[in-house]
């Protein structure tokens, strides 16, 4: 059994384990160039390279030698403030450790990387906890990757073109400083993990709902006084974290409505009476803002809306033990009704109706996580 500090070798396991050294990097470089040396006349390939916790501020310079075949790559709890252009010969490397470092600045990490064979290659990527303010323009066009953690940062936004990472399957971002999500994050279709905890949202788009293959969604610890309706969709979620919200420790309603104008006046009549036209009646905006409409969930009512509706709080059961405020769309005032409460024993009978229907659709989510 080798003594403690030595470097450990994985029989039959191609992997080289320099954890927790506590030697110079001068020493450290030198002993893995030895090791890329001895690896070239060897038949077995290095695949795993261990690395963390040995006060690295740089990459060795020996990774741009001798390690072609190297599947994974950890230099986690280092002082690393770039990744250097050593990386670039990793053609092979599939995932990539470089949490609790210092990266963060614009040339942490290496020109040329949206052009390496890494875009292809690099499936895991784990810069958690260290000082990116943005996320870098050549990340997002590392088209193979499936997991990215960039949690506990300095993130104040996620970029749109998030969507470019089209075989993401988790995604963390918790801990940063983000106020919004965007839209276009709803366009990654394998996306099955979402972690975007401990930031400062206020609120989540609709367009989230898109996200069939969802099946976790981390929200805790932020400032979101509400959901969309539409998160009733997301068929497959079974965990939904919100603990740590204004939502969950508060009552919130929120009622506003600005009258319509007299062009939505006249849409809404000519759908609610079924006035029949045809293409050559009307010019095409009319037409277009016709087929713009949306009914009004007032099982009751019947109506339609186009610009102009009542933005109200409505609170859905989960599970039979919470109540969940999820934002929905009226077409005018007539058609709400006061949210139901502890010490409001009464409810209208549409409320009824459309309460129930969400609880039916909202009891396909088997783990929600409030407290």
């Amino acid at each position: 059994m080798e003594e403690a500090g030595a470097a450990v070798v994985t029989a039959g396991e191609a992997e080289l384990n320099w954890s927790r050294l506590s030697v110079s990097p001068e020493t450290l470089e030198s002993e893995l160039e030895a090791r890329g040396e001895e690896r070239r006349g060897a038949r077995e390939a290095l695949l795993r390279l261990l690395l963390p916790h040995n006060r690295l501020v740089s990459l060795p310079r020996a990774l741009g030698n001798g390690f072609p075949h190297l599947q994974l790559l950890d230099v986690s709890g280092n002082a690393l403030t770039v990744l250097g252009p050593e990386l670039l010969a990793l053609r092979g490397l599939r995932t990539l450790l470089a949490k609790n470092n210092r990266l963060g600045g614009p040339s942490a990490l290496p020109k040329g990387l949206a052009q390496s064979p890494l875009c292809r290659s690099l499936q895991v990527l784990n810069l958690s906890g260290n000082c990116f303010q943005e996320v870098p323009a050549s990340l997002l066009e590392l088209r193979a990757l499936q997991t990215l953690s960039l949690g506990g940062n300095q993130l104040q936004s996620i970029p749109a073109e998030i969507e470019n990472l089209q075989r993401l399957e988790c995604l963390y971002l918790g801990g940063n400083f983000i106020k919004e999500i965007p839209p276009e994050l709803a366009n990654l279709p394998s996306l099955n993990y979402l972690v975007l905890c401990d930031n400062k949202i206020q609120s989540v788009p609709p367009q989230l709902s898109q996200l069939h293959s969802l099946r976790s969604l981390s929200l805790h610890n932020n400032l979101l006084t509400y959901l969309p309706r539409e998160i009733l969709n997301l068929i497959h979620l079974e965990e939904l974290s919100l603990r740590g919200n204004p939502l969950v420790v508060r009552f919130v309603r929120d009622l506003t409505y600005d009258p319509p104008t007299l062009l939505e006046l006249a849409a809404r009549t000519i759908k609610i009476r079924n006035i029949s036209y045809t293409p050559y009646d009307l010019p095409g905006n009319l037409l277009r803002y016709l087929g713009s409409a949306s009914n009004c969930p007032n099982p009751k009512c019947g109506g339609v809306y186009f610009d102009c509706c009542v933005r109200q709080i409505k609170f859905v059961d989960f599970c039979g033990k919470y109540r969940l405020p999820l934002m929905h769309y009226l077409c005018s005032p007539e058609c709400s009704s006061p949210c139901s409460s502890a010490s409001h024993s009464s409810t209208s009978q549409s409320e009824s109706d459309s309460e129930d229907e969400a609880s039916v659709a909202a009891r396909r989510m088997q783990k929600v996580l409030l407290g």
